[in-house]
């Protein structure tokens, strides 16, 4: 863990929050919404609770990556195994799941759609903040 620098950690779980918010906010909120059975008007519980969950997972997911990634990694190596690591390995997880909860392509293209971006987003930064 010694290689891992914690103020990119800190800018690429940002990034996934700002991602988060834009993704199923104005871009997918109402067919993610519809698409998962969700009102969108109700409350899940404290926005405390759910946005600083949501944070400290970000953190987590981006320690996780950078110290997958090793120390150094090359920018164009750490954007690849960023959008391989939302696509084949989150995106894919998701998917089973998905099928058998019997939930829509739609969803899970949202869904996956969105991690595959936010690890990518993981490995620009780390990629370029080495």
């Amino acid at each position: 863990m010694e290689h891992i620098n914690f103020l990119a950690v800190l800018a690429a779980a940002a990034s996934a929050f700002l991602l988060g918010g834009l993704w199923y906010g104005p871009l997918f909120k109402q067919a993610w919404c519809r698409e998962a059975g969700v009102d969108p008007n109700a409350s899940n519980g404290h926005p405390a609770r759910i946005f600083g969950g949501a944070f400290v997972l970000s953190l987590i997911a981006a320690a996780v990556f950078a110290w997958f990634l090793g120390p150094r990694p090359a920018l164009g190596a750490a954007v690849c195994t960023g959008a391989i690591t939302g696509l084949g390995w989150v995106a894919a997880s998701f998917g089973i799941n998905y099928l058998f909860a019997g939930r829509s392509l739609k969803l899970w293209l949202i869904d996956g759609g969105y991690h595959t971006l936010q690890f990518t987003l993981y490995g620009l930064i780390l990629g370029l903040w080495h």
